[in-house]
């Protein structure tokens, strides 16, 4: 299969933004180690600080999967469980 393109798009409770963030951070490092990774990005929207977007590209779904269920994604969810108003993930393709 070939490269796949995640956009992540969480939407904090106002009132959680620094934890949510702070999460999101910790994320950051372990997933850019991990097999098939080929970038991890975190963005904040300018315009709502509780607007979060993760840009990523794996070498394949076999591998996003294997992070999907890694540790950190575990520890994640359960700390900004109740904090985070939605949540949605898009498995994309780059066509060009």
């Amino acid at each position: 299969m070939s490269k796949l393109t995640i956009i992540a798009d969480i939407r904090a409770r106002e009132d959680k933004t620094h934890l949510v963030k702070a999460e999101l951070l910790k994320l950051i490092a372990p997933t850019r180690a991990e097999d098939g990774c080929i970038n991890y990005d975190l963005h904040q929207d300018n315009d709502n600080p509780a607007h979060f977007i993760f840009h990523e590209n794996w070498e394949n779904r076999e591998l996003w999967q294997v992070h999907m269920n890694s540790p950190h994604i575990a520890n994640y969810l359960e700390a900004t469980e109740g904090c985070v108003d939605e949540f949605i993930v898009h498995e994309m393709t780059h066509i060009e």
